[in-house]
């Protein structure tokens, strides 16, 4: 019996560590992992995690569109690190002042206003809602070395331990992990926020 589901905003040149870590952790604890992105029209995309030593070792499907679900289909939501999330902030076309209307930005705007859903980041994960300040608006976070500046002018609230990033910081249904290495502690900790 399914204790719900996870979804996983993925794009291309998504962090492989991460991938491996959900599809194990999730199960085993009883929940479903869902694979969503903006799928372009498309029935399926098919995505490859950033390659290593020039080969890419995992690659998903997904059926499932950003556009067609809701955040409170699922008792969390990840976005997946490394260069995916930037991709998934691009827009069509755009107009100076406009809010950007990238269909996984819109699925954020959602989801931070629904208490119940976790949201995780990892990484460079938080790009994604760099996207639009009013998504990280005095929330404290931690994230990847080379992306605090964007996440500082979206109006982040970095934590820091010292000379580097926290490796992971809690707020409200908010859950950052600074990069991979600390996937473990962060699946921990997301499993705690929603068993609460």
């Amino acid at each position: 019996m399914s204790k719900g589901k996870i979804g996983v905003i993925i794009e291309e040149h998504f962090d492989a560590t991460e991938y491996k870590r959900f599809n194990e952790f999730f199960p085993e604890h009883g929940y479903e992992v869902e694979y969503i992105s903006h799928l372009w029209g498309n029935e399926s995309l098919k995505f490859g995690s950033n390659p290593e030593n020039d080969v890419i070792e995992f690659h998903a499907t997904v059926t499932t569109e950003i556009n067609d679900v809701k955040p409170s289909d699922y008792k969390g939501v990840i976005c997946i690190g490394a260069y995916a999330m930037d991709r998934l902030r691009y827009q069509v076309s755009v107009k100076k002042g406009q809010k950007n209307t990238a269909p996984a930005v819109e699925f954020l705007r959602k989801a931070v206003n629904e208490n119940q859903v976790k949201l995780g980041t990892i990484c460079h994960s938080l790009w994604l809602f760099c996207a639009d300040p009013d998504l990280l608006k005095g929330k404290k976070v931690t994230c990847a070395h080379n992306i605090i500046c964007d996440v500082e002018n979206a109006g982040g609230d970095v934590v820091y331990e010292g000379d580097v990033t926290a490796d992971l910081v809690i707020d409200g249904n908010l859950i950052t992990g600074k990069h991979p290495g600390v996937v473990d502690q962060f699946l921990d900790a997301f499993l705690a926020e929603m068993d609460k």
